[in-house]
């Protein structure tokens, strides 16, 4: 893969299932480099394998799709070429989709009522002469009296509240009606089986602007009879009734007992009884971490993805909280999940393909679609190392053709909870198709091997993650054929933390380094990081005393690499700020020193942003491994 072939690479998104099960809609997203936009339409899918799937709609963006429960309707999101995401709705059997949404800054997770008449969704509300035709900087100033006010990618919305709106989209003027109010976030709106409620989440206790705690909520279509029916003692989202319609089933984490302690701690699936009692998680705290995903209640038990070992497993799971059922496994990752009339459609990734839809009915699986095929990968091969305390640290190389010795490439993920894994991952690919073997890896920190591992860094993470990072890196270059002469590392958000302390601490093993949109100094971002003030205590500890001796930025003046730091001006997780003092700090000492700052992008640039953006990323980091290695 070169940069530009990002173009060929595909995103899934969640898939929906007619309610006889015979046919899928997804969502398939792509990267134009022309027009230096994301594009993508709704594909129909039959799930018996029997036909191609058949392109419905052409965008320029559509997502999110829903079949309404008669099967008759297709709902979905359409945004692109600069306009706000709308909500639409189509005839199944063909015809033109129809706009029903006019909100001001757009709309997104559409859902229909059980008799197929209404549609709830969640759209931001903004406040009088905010986000408008006016210029930004000609708006009034904000009042600020709280923790949480922006986030990353995003940016403020304590002026523009997420709320739920109903809307009939059959009328002759669709016209939608707001449910909740006030100044609060609302987001993850269900039906009941009955039509009778709707769930949702929300923080609107006291204490919202300084924990991380919410609740699960119902009320009905028109917003009457608001309750809550959560403790308000676990960070929750994403509520769906059971189909019986007596309890509510969401993900949640412990936050701990002050509400703002969520580093490395395993997501989990709950069950509340929706006429009150204590809500109870069904799946096992320890083994089973839950990504943000769809999942999917059913009468025999609840649809899960569960991350293991880097692939994510699809599992069902008891309403008893007894063993789950492993549906699919194996080195793969499921990422969206949907179910109707007993048939699953699951959209799976692996080391070949960014996804297909598969499906299983009749006790057997089908892979239904074939995205993936023009793609041109080369393999991924597990290789595990051995930490000084004898624990095991698992990953992976992606090699360049030929024999070598290749120059090798040590890349460190972020988070740090999270996992690399098994599936097309564009960085590794161009990296080794430019002739750099790449070493990947989930040492302790990340996600997907138990909450012990997650949790074994905290207090000191870099001294900790470094131990096995160098443990797996060894492991690699003892597999043969890499050339340990000519060795780099780079990393991304906790990843560029810790390229900076191994090149602080380690610098023996490489030659040059690639610090991108890094946690430097932990002081500082504890303030102006979007996160900063419950992570950064979380994460490095309660003494601020000690964060200084855990900063990468601490140990700079070990660096004599040369050394590429790369930021977006509004990354509001890990603000310029961060690689400011650091490049600052390396100059003055005379390291051979560049950084390649990018307008207008976040956090997410290398994943989400523009398309001509992440080319020029690529681009500018061959050029520097192909004059330092």
């Amino acid at each position: 893969m070169k940069p530009a072939d990002i173009s060929l690479l595909h995103a899934l998104g969640a898939p929906t299932i007619s309610p006889d099960g015979k046919h899928a809609i997804v969502a398939m997203t792509r990267p134009d480099l022309e027009a230096d936009e994301y594009r993508g339409g709704l594909w129909l899918v039959p799930t018996d394998g029997s036909a191609e799937p058949r392109q419905l709609t052409r965008g320029p963006r559509d997502g999110e799709p829903a079949y309404s429960p008669d099967g008759a309707w297709v709902a979905f999101v359409r945004g692109g070429d600069g306009a706000k995401p709308q909500l639409y709705v189509m005839p199944t059997g063909g015809g033109e989709p129809r706009k029903v949404t006019d909100q001001p800054l757009g709309v997104s997770a559409p859902v229909w009522s059980p008799d197929s008449r209404r549609l709830a969704f969640v759209a931001r509300v903004p406040e009088e002469g905010r986000y408008g035709e006016n210029k930004p900087e000609k708006e009034r100033p904000r009042r600020i009296t709280g923790f949480k006010y922006r986030l990353d990618n995003l940016g403020f919305f304590l002026d523009r509240r997420a709320h739920v709106f109903v809307v009939d989209p059959f009328a002759e003027e669709p016209s939608a009606a707001q449910v909740t109010e006030g100044d609060f976030d609302h987001g993850g709106v269900t039906w009941s089986p009955d039509g009778e409620l709707l769930a949702f989440v929300a923080a609107r206790h006291e204490e919202r602007d300084g924990t991380l705690t919410g609740d699960v909520w119902v009320s009905a279509p028109d917003g009457s009879g608001l309750r809550r029916v959560t403790a308000t003692d676990l960070s929750v989202s994403a509520p769906r009734f059971t189909p019986d319609g007596d309890a509510l089933c969401f993900l949640g984490a412990d936050a701990g007992p002050d509400g703002r302690h969520l580093v490395a701690k395993n997501a989990g699936l709950w069950i509340v009884p929706l006429a009150g009692g204590a809500a109870r998680r069904l799946t096992d705290e320890e083994r089973f971490h839950l990504p943000v995903a769809p999942y999917v209640p059913t009468a025999d038990g609840v649809l899960v993805t569960v991350e293991n070992r880097g692939a994510k497993d699809l599992l069902l799971v008891p309403y008893a909280g007894t063993e789950p059922t492993v549906l699919i496994s194996g080195p793969r990752e499921v990422d969206a999940v949907a179910h109707a009339a007993d048939v699953i459609v699951a959209a799976v990734a692996d080391a070949r393909t960014p996804g297909e839809l598969v499906a299983l009915r009749d006790g057997k699986e089908i892979t239904l679609t074939s995205y993936g095929a023009g793609l041109d990968v080369l393999p991924i091969e597990e290789v595990t190392g051995t930490a000084p305390d004898g624990y095991p640290v698992h990953g992976w190389i992606v090699r360049p053709e030929g024999e070598g010795p290749h120059p090798v490439l040590l890349m460190i993920h972020g988070g740090p909870f999270a996992q690399y894994g098994w599936h097309v991952f564009d960085e590794a690919q161009i990296y080794a198709s430019a002739g750099y073997a790449v070493v990947l890896g989930n040492p302790r920190g990340s996600s997907g091997y138990g909450q012990a591992h997650g949790r074994h860094i905290m207090g000191d993470v870099g001294r900790l993650s470094a131990l096995d990072l160098v443990a797996l890196f060894d492991a690699a270059l003892a597999t043969g054929g890499l050339d340990a002469s000519r060795a780099g590392v780079l990393g991304g958000s906790h990843g560029g933390f810790m390229t900076t302390w191994m090149a602080a601490h380690h610098g023996d093993l490489f030659k040059a380094a690639i610090s991108e949109r890094a946690v430097n100094a932990i002081d500082s971002f504890h303030g102006s990081s979007d996160i900063g003030w419950s992570f950064a205590r979380d994460l490095y500890g309660e003494d601020p005393a000690r964060w200084v001796e855990q900063s990468p930025l601490t140990h700079a003046d070990k660096i004599d690499m040369p050394f590429l730091i790369i930021h977006s001006e509004h990354d509001w997780r890990c603000p310029v700020e961060q690689a400011q003092r650091l490049f600052v700090k390396l100059k003055l000492r005379g390291v051979e020193t560049e950084m390649l700052l990018f307008p207008g992008e976040g956090h997410e640039l290398s994943r989400s942003g523009l398309p001509s953006h992440r080319v020029a990323r690529f681009e500018a980091i061959l050029d520097w491994w192909g004059r330092h290695l």
